[in-house]
């Protein structure tokens, strides 16, 4: 990589190189050597993240070679050892080098500005420090041989705006882009990144990340609140700020019963009706909202309230727009070199190409960047299966198989299990989370064990399952009476978690309430019904919002949610109050959630009533006397004396009912205790009859 014109000798050395490995300087993370002998030198070296040692890196050194010399620039506080780790895709805190960093060089204050980009002849820093001219004095010089590129820039301040204009060796072609570690950038329309240096926010959540890093979350209650922050609330038309936020969602989900909330990304991005999904800046707070310690702010205030936070994480794929990663240096930088690998055409994206060293660094370091700095509890990872798989949404023609001809994209499934192996070593406690809609094998599986290592996976089939099982008229649901219990059988493969997200309530597919079948009041008591039995069914739990107090329209990602629904129409304030107190008791009872990927946790009473489209289940503690009986009535038939089999002898109390009169339904209550008789039924000893409400879902506890 040849330097820039510019370059001051001052700030040059003559490296030599021999398989891309240079020779270590001393630094602080890195031992001092020198090359008096041919033989290789073998030191160790630990990078660090936070003042703590990570993952010990065995090093070769290599005494300096005359038949390769590279002249590159010194960069202050970038050590050799630095570049190295980034060029071998192991530096898991990239974004404390690359950049825009404080510094102080020669006696003066100001940013050193560094950047990754392979194939570019020459880099400039242009800003409105500079009235966006192109300075000799600002140009970018190698600083090694992989790419990476550095200036200072002294007298440099907090808050100027900057982009950095690429010239590519080959073309000479010159592109003008945003930072791609930048860590703020301006609001749409507008495309710079933003110097902000000052990062410090005092947090007051200490207690909930030691609890944290000791809980074993495949035994505690998870009710996930899916939330989209731009369409939640808006004030008088705009966007709500994160402070603002702060004062209303921690209580909203505190009262409303709910363990953890997931935001839809909050990388930078142009377009909103990409959701987040297609960023421009993945290190940048979306500035819709404010800025990052207004973020550190709002998930501080949620640890306050005991409200875990997972942020949706969008490693796969990246925006087109002009300013962002595509084609950084001129020529594919971060996506594949094969333009077919490379473009994702069904959502007019790029793949990043996560087989490469340099990307790996930028993307695992993203993932620490918002665990580290804004302290998030889990990363859902979105769109596993495109990914995975080589021929994801292509046609015949539009893919090329792997080395072993098969269609799974090696080096990204060996990204996937990286990731999740390192955010696991530095953060015990955070958890992975996976939307991928196949059966791609051990999702959740170890890497140790060949798996991808994820904690849990988004269950699609289920959802997929069900959601077309309740649309069905109920004289049809016995022809189909596999939809809602098939989901049991292969439960235990993958620690699944229940989703109802955002795209099932958008893009013609009607709000949840609207999917149910029936008139007005059918849909209201499906919905319950529903939620109820998903409630009762193994696996953690998630809901979009809008869903608990049943919006009918879709999902709009321009407006906020029909909020003004609950005061004009009592149903909906019935049915607001049934998701709190359903929330509520499913935090209360262990039955629902210690035992979710045991055997031991859950049991059929009779799983194959398909002629009155019944079903009826337990679930159990690790104290088998906190154990709750599920029945699930899918059609608006009454049933007075229902006879069903249970397990144990004793009394029941009803504990729960979606047909109560004050989640507005018809009131078909079981107030009195139910005892037990002594009758075989399908291989049953004991007896119960009861009371079966139409379209309902009823929980009894067994009392003694």
């Amino acid at each position: 990589m040849k330097n820039s014109k510019n370059s001051n000798k001052k700030r040059n050395k003559t490296l030599s190189v021999k398989n891309d490995t240079p020779e270590l300087q001393k630094s602080s993370i890195s031992e001092s050597i020198s090359s008096k002998t041919d033989k290789p030198t073998t030191i160790k070296s630990k990078s660090v993240i936070n003042n703590k040692p990570t993952i010990e890196t065995k090093i070769n050194v290599l005494k300096p070679q005359q038949e390769s010399m590279v002249t590159i620039g010194e960069a202050h506080n970038i050590s050799d050892l630095d570049k190295y780790l980034f060029h071998e895709g192991k530096h898991h805190a990239a974004y404390k080098i690359l950049g825009a960093h404080t510094s102080y060089e020669n006696g003066s204050k100001g940013i050193r500005f560094t950047t990754w980009a392979p194939n570019a002849e020459h880099i400039c820093v242009i800003g409105d420090f500079c009235d966006w001219n192109h300075l000799e004095a600002n140009a970018m010089y190698a600083i090694s041989t992989g790419g990476l590129w550095s200036v200072f820039i002294p007298n440099v301040h907090e808050g100027s705006r900057y982009k950095f204009a690429v010239t590519n060796k080959f073309t000479h072609h010159m592109v003008y882009k945003s930072d791609p570690f930048a860590i703020t950038s301006e609001l749409r329309p507008q495309t710079a990144s933003i110097i902000k240096t000052e990062l410090n926010y005092v947090w007051n959540d200490s207690e909930w990340l030691k609890t944290r890093a000791q809980t074993n979350y495949f035994e505690k209650p998870m009710n996930t609140y899916e939330i989209h922050l731009a369409s939640w609330k808006t004030k008088d038309g705009t966007f709500m700020s994160y402070d603002e936020l702060s004062e209303v969602l921690p209580q909203y989900l505190a009262k409303m019963g709910y363990t953890h909330v997931e935001f839809m990304p909050l990388h930078e991005h142009p377009l909103d009706k990409s959701w987040g999904y297609q960023a421009t800046g993945f290190y940048s707070v979306n500035s819709r909202h404010g800025n990052l310690i207004g973020l550190k702010k709002l998930v501080d205030t949620l640890h306050l309230n005991n409200i875990g936070v997972i942020l949706d994480w969008v490693p796969g794929h990246f925006c087109k727009d002009a300013q962002g990663l595509i084609n950084f240096d001129g020529s594919p930088t971060y996506e594949y070199q094969d333009y077919k690998k490379a473009n994702n055409q069904g959502w007019g994206t790029h793949n990043f190409d996560l087989g490469r060293n340099e990307v790996r660094s930028f993307l695992i370091s993203n993932a620490l960047y918002w665990i580290n700095e804004f302290h998030f509890d889990g990363l859902r990872v979105d769109a596993v299966s495109n990914i995975v798989y080589l021929d994801y949404d292509r046609s015949h023609g539009e893919w090329t198989p792997n080395i072993h001809g098969g269609n799974h994209n090696l080096e990204a499934i060996g990204f996937l299990r990286e990731f999740n192996w390192t955010v696991h070593h530095y953060h015990k406690g955070v958890m992975t989370i996976a939307e991928e809609s196949s059966a791609f094998p051990m999702i959740t599986g170890s890497v140790h064990d060949g798996g991808l290592g994820f904690d849990f996976k988004w269950n699609m089939g289920w959802m997929n399952d069900t959601l077309r099982y309740i649309s069905l008229d109920p004289i049809y649901r016995k022809y189909h009476h596999s939809l809602i219990n098939f989901s049991m059988h292969y439960h235990y493969t993958e620690k699944f978690v229940l989703p109802i997200s955002h795209d099932e309530v958008v893009h013609g597919k009607k709000s949840l309430v609207n999917k149910m079948w029936g008139d007005l009041w059918n849909k209201y008591a499906g919905q319950r019904l529903y939620a109820t039995y998903t409630i009762g069914h193994p696996g953690k739990k998630l809901l979009f919002m809008g869903s608990e107090f049943s919006q009918f329209i879709e999902w709009r990602e321009y407006e906020q949610l029909q909020w003004n629904v609950i005061d004009e129409f009592p149903i909906h304030h019935d049915m607001q109050l049934f998701y709190q107190k359903l929330n509520h008791l499913y935090t209360s009872y262990p039955a629902l959630w210690e035992l979710d990927y045991e055997k031991d946790g859950f049991k059929w009473i009779n799983a194959d009533n398909g002629n009155q489209s019944i079903i009826s289940f337990m679930r159990y503690s690790r104290d088998k006397k906190d154990s709750l009986l599920f029945i699930a009535n899918f059609t608006p038939a009454m049933y007075l004396d229902y006879k069903l089999p249970v397990h144990d002898a004793g009394s029941y109390q009803e504990i729960f009912n979606s047909d109560s009169v004050e989640f507005g339904g018809s009131g078909q209550e079981i107030t009195e205790k139910l005892f037990t008789t002594p009758e075989k039924i399908d291989g049953f000893e004991q007896t119960l009859t009861l009371k079966i409400p139409p379209m309902a879902t009823i929980i009894l506890k067994k009392i003694d």
